[in-house]
C-alpha cells in the first residue's frame, strides 16, 4: 500500500505450489533465474526464463509462474511498460492474486500512471482496507478532489482523525482555493452532526487559513462547549488569546496541550514555539515560559531546548541560555549545535572542568570536528594542563580546512600553552604563524 506514499514492496518467493508435473528442465532454467535474478544479473534470468517457457510446454500455471518472474525482472530493469504487460499476463490467469497486484501497483506508481492505479487499488482495498489511504491519494494525484474529500470523510468517521489526513485535506482545499465552498460544506455537516470533533477542527483550520481568527475562536469555543474534553480545540484558542493579550486563558490552553495524550508532539512544539517568540516580545512573561518548558520537559525535543537557549542567549541572560542547552543536550546528546553552544557557554563562564569532560565526549562522537579540539585545548589551560592543551590542538590542526580564523585561533592557544610551560622559542612560533595567518587575509 501507499500509505503516505511509501512503497509496498511485492513478494519476492514465487507460488511454485500446484505446478502440475514440473519437468527437470523447467526447474534448472527456473531455479537458474531465481538464482541470478538474486545477484541482480537479470538479463541473464531473463535467458532462463526463457528456456523455462519452452520446457512449459504450454503449461499455463507454469507460465503465469514465469510471466511474474519476468515481470520482476524487467522492473528492476526500469523497463515498466514490459513488466505491467508482464504481470497483467499473470492476472488474466489469476484475477485477484495479491502479490501480483501489488506489483503491478508499483509499477503504476514508478510509471507515475495514477488514472490506471485507482481501479487496482480498488481491488485491493479487498485484501487490506488500509489502501483506502492510498486511493484517498491517488485522487488528489488525478485532481478527483471531491472524491477525496468524501473518502477522507469516511475514513475519518470510520477511523477517527489522523494527521496524514488533515494535511491531504488542507491540500485540496488549497489546490481548489474554494475556501468557501469549504466552509459553507463544513458548517452544513456540523449542523447535521453537531458531536463530530474532526469537523470543528477543519473549519477551525479553513478560518485560520482566510485569516479569520474571529471566526476560528467562535468555533474553537463551541466545540469546547459541545465536548469539554476536545483538547484539540486549544490548539486554535491558545494563539487567540495570546493574539488577543489574554495570556492567563493562552496559559491555560497550553497546559491542556501539553498534557494531552492525543495532541502529537509537532504540535506541542508548534506552540511552545509560538509562546517563546511572544515572550520575546514581552519578556515580563519569562517565569511563565519556564513554568511552559517544565510543564512540558519530559516530551520536549533538543531543538525547542536549543531554541530557548539561543532566545536567552540574545538577551545576553548567559545562565540561563547555558541551563536549556544542557537540557536539550541530555534529551539528544548527539546533537552538534547544543554540544557547541554548551561548551562556549561553560568555557565562557570559566567552567573548565565540565568543558573538559564534555569536549572528550563530543570528540567521542565527532572525532573530525576540530572546534572540539581547540575548546578542549582552551579549558585545559584553564585547568593549568598545558600539555593535554598542546596534545589536543595539534590533533585538531590536522582536521581545518580552509578556515584560516580558525586556524589562527589554534595557534594562539598552541603559543599561550608553550608559554606556560616555557618554551619561548615555540611561543614566538605560533605567535608568528598566527601573524602571518592574519595579514594575509
Amino acid at each position: 500500500m501507499l500509505a503516505g506514499w511509501a512503497m509496498v514492496s511485492a513478494q519476492e518467493e514465487p507460488v511454485t505450489d500446484d505446478l502440475g508435473n514440473v519437468s527437470d528442465a523447467f526447474q534448472e532454467n527456473f531455479f537458474e533465474a531465481l538464482k541470478q535474478k538474486g545477484i541482480e544479473n537479470y538479463d541473464l534470468a531473463l535467458d532462463a526464463l526463457d528456456k523455462a517457457e519452452r520446457a512449459a510446454k504450454g503449461n499455463q500455471e507454469q507460465l503465469s509462474v514465469i510471466a511474474f518472474e519476468r515481470g520482476k525482472n524487467y522492473q528492476a530493469l526500469n523497463r515498466l511498460e514490459d513488466a505491467e504487460m508482464s504481470f497483467k499476463e499473470v492476472l488474466q490467469q489469476k484475477a485477484f492474486q495479491l502479490d501480483v497486484l501489488e506489483a503491478l501497483y508499483d509499477v503504476y506508481f514508478e510509471q507515475r500512471d495514477y488514472t490506471a492505479a485507482i481501479p487496482l487499488v480498488k481491488q485491493l482495498i479487498a485484501f487490506d482496507e488500509d489502501y483506502k489511504a492510498d486511493l484517498a491519494n491517488l485522487y488528489v494525484a488525478t485532481q478527483q478532489y471531491n472524491e477525496a474529500l468524501t473518502l477522507l470523510d469516511e475514513l475519518d468517521e470510520d477511523w477517527g482523525p489522523d494527521s496524514d489526513r488533515d494535511a491531504l485535506r488542507r491540500r485540496v482545499y488549497q489546490v481548489t482555493g474554494n475556501t468557501d465552498g469549504a466552509i459553507t460544506n463544513l458548517q452544513e455537516k456540523i449542523e447535521k452532526n453537531p458531536e463530530n470533533e474532526q469537523e470543528y477542527l477543519n473549519l477551525i483550520f479553513l478560518y485560520s487559513k482566510e485569516g479569520n481568527t474571529e471566526k476560528a475562536f467562535e468555533t474553537a469555543k463551541k466545540l469546547i462547549t459541545i465536548n469539554p474534553n476536545a483538547e484539540v480545540a486549544h490548539l486554535a484558542l491558545y494563539k487567540f488569546y495570546l493574539e488577543s493579550g489574554t495570556v492567563d486563558e493562552a496559559l491555560r490552553s497550553m497546559r491542556v496541550v501539553f498534557a494531552s495524550e492525543t495532541i502529537d508532539n509537532d504540535k506541542k512544539y508548534k506552540v511552545l514555539g509560538d509562546f517563546i517568540n511572544y515572550v520575546n516580545q514581552h519578556p515580563e512573561y519569562e517565569p511563565q515560559l519556564s513554568e511552559m518548558v517544565d510543564t512540558f520537559s519530559e516530551q520536549t525535543s533538543g531543538a525547542i531546548f536549543e531554541q530557548l537557549g539561543s532566545y536567552f542567549l540574545s538577551k545576553d541572560q548567559q545562565d540561563k541560555a547555558l541551563l536549556f542547552f544542557q537540557k536539550g543536550l541530555d534529551k539528544e546528546p548527539e546533537n552538534y549545535t547544543l554540544l557547541k553552544n554548551t561548551l562556549l557557554l561553560q568555557i565562557e563562564g570559566n567552567s573548565y572542568q565540565e568543558a573538559a569532560q564534555l569536549s572528550d565526549d563530543g570528540l567521542a562522537l565527532f572525532p573530525a570536528q576540530p572546534l572540539l579540539y581547540l575548546l578542549r585545548g582552551v579549558a585545559a589551560l584553564g585547568l593549568s594542563d598545558a600539555e593535554t592543551a598542546i596534545e589536543q590542538l595539534e590533533m585538531g590542526l590536522d582536521f581545518i580546512l580552509e578556515d584560516p580564523d580558525m586556524e589562527r585561533d589554534f595557534y594562539l592557544q598552541l603559543s599561550k600553552a608553550h608559554q606556560s610551560l616555557g618554551n619561548s622559542k615555540e611561543a614566538e612560533t605560533y605567535q608568528q604563524k598566527a601573524r602571518q595567518l592574519k595579514t594575509s587575509q
